[in-house]
């Protein structure tokens, strides 16, 4: 989390030796003298009046019976001296991140509520590595560039042209994934849910997302939408979580029903044909990008949203008046903008025909 604003931090606090050296000034007790009467080398003395060592509890019980001071007091010195070495050591790492901070679209992850609303610079660096879960941005590097979690990448966003504003995009996937529950995954399950699904696509209800969750979850996958950020063009992402959860991330970025359903078959037949160490990112080009899956994967949307054996007897009766379109999406068992989308796609019908049977989705952020 981001440090609170009106918590106090001294702007110096001192190292314990200090005080233990004006004591032992005042009783006229030289170093060596103390490191006798306490057991303690006298070098451990001496780095301790130096501030270059730490007074342990053991030490403070040990001061207490000589200097007559509680033992609390010198752990409590200790204690203070130290968070003030780590938040000045914190202030300097942020410091040193605010130039990776800047790559981020950090205006509109604010508009969007990904992070707070900051104004300094080491703020939104601060917001931006908690958004992560980051300690630095070295560890951000590590994870999303060389490849040190092999575990949940399988590859390096070095490789994309925007990998800072894609990082986040996922990273709000995984945020959005974690407040959902899920059952355990079941391949068997999933199929079924698709029949489910399917049924969602052809009636297309105003609550669609709600139940398209509802069984993907039942299956055991997280489905969760997550608006795309500028200069980051990615349509949707399909990946396992831990190994074990499927997770499909969608942006709905053409806002039509057809492009929304196609997308979800497709990464529905990634998680379904493919590995769990393969990371899906569509739209973006990325050196372990897999051609031959991805043409697997759009050949199972096609066969679920509108087959090829179904388009080639329906291109039979070209031309289509505008009007025969419901009856052939009846027949077909799928949505007119399916069709439409499809057939103004392969260039058969002008991009004027059938416009009305298109439905605008609008998601938040």
């Amino acid at each position: 989390m981001v440090a609170k604003t009106n918590q106090y931090n001294p702007t110096m606090v001192f190292h314990p030796g200090e005080t233990l050296e004006e004591k032992l000034d005042e009783m006229g007790m030289g170093p060596k003298e103390f490191a006798i009467r306490t057991g303690k080398p006298e070098k451990t003395v001496f780095a301790i009046l130096k501030g270059k060592s730490s007074i342990t509890p053991e030490m403070a019980v040990q001061f207490e019976h000589v200097l007559k001071i509680p033992a609390h007091f010198w752990l409590n010195k200790q204690r203070h001296y130290d968070e003030y070495v780590a938040r000045n050591e914190r202030r300097e790492m942020l410091k040193e991140s605010e130039k990776w901070a800047k790559n981020f679209p950090l205006k509109e992850m604010q508009k969007k509520g990904w992070i707070p609303e900051t104004k300094s610079i080491e703020e939104k660096t601060a917001a931006l590595l908690a958004f992560f879960s980051f300690s630095s941005h070295t560890a951000w590097e590590n994870y999303y560039f060389n490849q040190q979690l092999k575990v949940a990448f399988s590859i390096s966003l070095a490789d994309t042209s925007q990998p800072y504003a894609l990082s986040a995009w996922l990273r709000k996937g995984e945020l959005k994934a974690a407040q959902l529950k899920s059952k355990p995954y079941s391949d068997y399950k999933f199929k079924i849910a698709l029949e489910n699904i399917k049924s969602l696509m052809v009636q297309h209800p105003s609550d669609f997302f709600e139940q398209l969750q509802h069984y993907c979850l039942d299956a055991g996958v997280k489905v969760v939408h997550t608006s795309s950020l500028p200069k980051a063009p990615v349509s949707a992402a399909a990946r396992w979580l831990g190994g074990h959860t499927p997770l499909i991330q969608l942006t709905n970025r053409y806002k039509r029903n057809d492009i929304f359903w196609f997308t979800f078959f497709h990464e529905a037949g990634h998680i379904l044909l493919h590995g769990k160490k393969d990371i899906f990112l569509e739209d973006i080009y990325y050196t372990d990008l897999d051609r031959k899956k991805e043409q697997e994967a759009n050949d199972f949307a096609i066969k679920w949203t509108f087959a090829k054996e179904q388009l080639e007897e329906m291109m039979n009766d070209l031309p289509i008046a505008e009007e025969d379109i419901p009856t052939y999406a009846v027949k077909y068992n799928t949505h007119p903008a399916i069709i439409v989308g499809r057939l103004q796609h392969l260039r058969q019908i002008p991009y004027s025909v059938g416009g009305k049977f298109f439905q605008i989705i609008e998601f938040g952020h």
